[in-house]
């Protein structure tokens, strides 16, 4: 194992090397491990966050007073913040994860063939779970915490932002794992912010890698999905949509959207398109638009919207394509449930999407006709989250079709396998 004295002197390569190695030879123990014992871990991480809160919020301060030097955006700023009662939800988080069923070894399908045989399909860990991240150091925590439950190892590379933030988190997780009895290379976190740690990474590390989860801007996802040639769970951003229906009771409709764009402008759940069917323009148009604007989201219309509510600034193309990650909002009017699939259809990044309605065959259009990875109805699009879906928390929203769609918490971070019993039984 390669010390912090001897990275100084280790090439990257080198060092990822050697911590794909490490994070391999962890993954075969952990696969294994009991339920009890990696909860035990978890438990034990949960404890010692709480514990190193002080510790934590100090190395946070520091990552914060370098941010605020730099040229970072608001949304960036947020996300990089650290509170007492963020940290206390990070221990929370964890524990819900270890209150979660264990699935490894579930049972998926089971079935019989006539000739006897008896065929189960197994969940499995995936095995080495490579995660890229910038500025939420939380995702320290629910990465690392979600791997372990399933069974998996993890390279953790989180962004020099929020380097020192990481460490100190990390240095929590380690604890636990310690605690438990667990092999501490289950949960590594890459000790440089050398951008050519994640070009090694990307590599595959000579097949120790199995999968990479990206989490964070355009730019990183977007090199992610280029150079990586291990799968990729990710979605490029949170293009999220509201539809209000002409059946839609308007105060509901109101505090959706208030809440959808307001409650937290930079996550990726945050909507960033609002589209009013044009039937109830007149009656529910400018009571949401006021109260957005009573909360402080700036408003970018159409052509329509603009002159409906002239405090709106004119939109552009570009506004319908652009995830703001702040308090600004793209409106639009449509020619009901066949209008706003058509918007959504054309500008969506297949994130999140909401429709407001109250009639039962709009929801179901809207249900049946959006490829988004998660749709809601007369719901917050804030919701987008793993841990409101029960699953404690998530590293990401995956938007891609292939073996995850959505929350990636711990039944997206196993495989599966097949378990095939016979008596005897030969092929003719």
């Amino acid at each position: 194992m390669l010390t912090r004295a001897e990275i100084n002197s280790q090439d990257i390569p080198a060092l990822m090397a050697d911590m794909g190695a490490r994070a391999r030879a962890a993954s075969r123990p952990l696969a294994i491990a009991s339920t009890a014992q990696k909860d035990a871990a978890l438990a034990a991480m949960a404890d010692a966050i709480e514990a190193g809160c002080d510790d934590i919020l100090a190395a946070n301060a520091i990552d914060m007073e370098r941010a605020e030097t730099s040229d970072l955006t608001d949304a960036f700023r947020d996300r990089l913040k650290l509170t007492k009662d963020r940290v206390q939800a990070m221990a929370d988080g964890i524990r819900a994860i270890a209150g979660l069923a264990d699935p490894v070894g579930a049972i998926i399908a089971a079935w019989d063939r006539p000739n006897g045989l008896q065929i189960e399909r197994v969940r499995t860990p995936l095995g080495v779970i490579g995660v890229i991240y910038e500025s939420r150091p939380n995702v320290t925590a629910d990465a690392g915490a979600l791997c372990l439950k399933a069974g998996n190892a993890v390279i953790l590379r989180g962004g020099s932002d929020s380097a020192n933030s990481s460490r100190a988190i990390h240095a929590c997780l380690a604890e636990g794992l310690e605690t438990a009895g667990l092999p501490a290379d289950a949960i590594q976190l890459v000790p440089v912010t050398d951008r050519a740690a994640v070009g090694e990474l990307l590599t595959g590390l000579d097949g120790t890698i199995d999968v990479i989860v990206p989490r964070g801007g355009r730019s990183l996802v977007e090199r992610v999905q280029s150079d990586a040639r291990v799968p990729v769970f990710a979605h490029l951003e949170g293009l999220c949509h509201i539809y209000v229906d002409k059946s839609a009771d308007l105060d509901m409709a109101r505090a959706i959207a208030v809440n959808a764009k307001m409650r937290r402008t930079g996550i990726c759940g945050a909507a960033e398109t609002l589209l009013v069917d044009r039937a109830v323009a007149e009656t529910h148009l400018a009571p949401i638009l006021d109260a957005l604007d009573g909360a402080g989201c700036a408003i970018r219309g159409d052509a329509d919207v603009c002159a409906m509510w002239p405090k709106a600034e004119r939109a552009t193309e570009a506004d319908w394509l652009t995830e703001y990650l702040g308090p600004l909002i793209s409106v639009a009017l449509v020619d009901g449930i066949e209008g706003a699939i058509e918007h959504i259809a054309t500008y969506s990044s297949n994130h999140t999407e909401a429709v407001i309605a109250e009639d039962a065959a709009v929801v179901e259009k809207f249900f049946n006709e959006i490829d988004s990875a998660i749709l809601l109805h007369n719901a917050s699009t804030q919701f987008a989250d793993g841990g409101e879906f029960g699953m404690g928390a998530e590293i990401g929203i995956a938007t891609g079709k292939m073996h995850a769609r959505g929350p990636v918490g711990v039944e997206q971070l196993t495989s599966f396998k097949y378990r095939v019993r016979g008596t005897g039984q030969i092929r003719p």
